[in-house]
């Protein structure tokens, strides 16, 4: 009799663990299929959504907007093809701000794949958003040299001495707003938008500290931790993947609903990777929640 009970006992044991047992191990087939979800329903409603900015973002935010207009920016490109989701967004978020202010925009770059992303830069957003703006009086494109951290020392020392023509071939001393640009400390912000090296760090340990030049920027969200030694003493601040973008959007936005429209690439892009890390989390809280449960049922049988 006491058999009979013990085996009908283990068996309706089994049966209520059934459930649990399916949660976890449940078919990696089903799993795809809810992260893939999760990224192309986002996508496809457009769903955006907005993340406060940080302190670390705030503060370069705050600088461009506390620069006299006609300010003097060099923004750096220092990335390729492969990181455009995460950098492309921060240098429109940036050409946006520094134009609403009336500074003045100077483009360069350390990486021989960073004209291009600039000149999408051009075309899709200062063309088009910006006609106003002239061409060697507002912004100018210096183009790619070779050299890294060398190049940087370079034109600490003498800016010219590199940079003599601009990406067409135009001399220089052509340019209005070329005038008065020696070095790099005629400069009044520096903006590397990196995803590697040569970058954002070299931009403050080359340019930032020996030359007393204020020094800001974006990364990639690798690349941000190498950073973090660096704030707020040497370097004002900067973005940190596509989050730090994010961020700098809903900065630009609070303080100039105009862009509320216009201004939403990263807010988008974030969309997808939250609700993916959502479903990632809710896994893992059941698989744990099962795991304890299996545990507990393992000690009382």
């Amino acid at each position: 009799m006491a058999e009979a009970e013990k085996t009908e006992k283990t068996e309706g044991t089994e049966k209520k663990g059934t459930f649990v047992e399916k949660m976890g191990s449940v078919d990696r087939r089903i799993i795809f299929l809810l992260i893939g979800l999760a990224v192309l329903i986002p996508i496809i409603i457009e769903y955006t959504t907005a993340i406060p900015t940080s302190p670390l973002v705030q503060n370069l935010f705050d600088k461009i907007e506390s620069l006299p207009p006609g300010s003097k920016v060099l923004m750096s490109f220092d990335y390729g093809p492969s990181t455009v989701p995460e950098n492309q967004p921060m240098a429109t978020a940036f050409t946006r701000h520094i134009f609403e202010k009336g500074h003045k925009l100077y483009l360069m770059a350390l990486w021989a794949t960073g004209p291009r992303q600039s000149e999408a830069l051009i075309e899709d957003v200062i063309s088009v958003e910006f006609p106003d703006k002239k061409y060697g009086e507002d912004w100018i494109h210096l183009g790619y040299k070779a050299g890294n951290q060398g190049l940087i020392n370079t034109l600490l020392s003498d800016f010219t001495a590199m940079y003599t023509t601009d990406l067409d071939g135009t001399s220089i001393d052509e340019f209005p707003m070329m005038k008065g640009i020696g070095s790099l400390t005629d400069f009044d912000l520096i903006l590397g938008l990196g995803s590697g090296f040569p970058g954002t760090k070299e931009w403050v340990q080359f340019a930032g500290d020996p030359g007393d030049i204020p020094v800001g920027g974006g990364t990639t969200a690798v690349m941000a931790p190498l950073l973090f030694p660096y704030y707020p003493r040497q370097i004002v601040g900067f973005l940190g993947g596509l989050q730090g973008a994010a961020e700098y959007e809903y900065a630009l936005i609070k303080q100039y609903p105009k862009y509320e429209e216009k201004s939403r690439l990263a807010s988008t892009s974030m969309g997808p990777q939250v609700w993916a890390h959502l479903v990632i989390v809710a896994f893992i809280i059941v698989g744990n929640i099962t795991f304890f449960i299996e545990r507990s049922r393992r000690k009382r049988y």
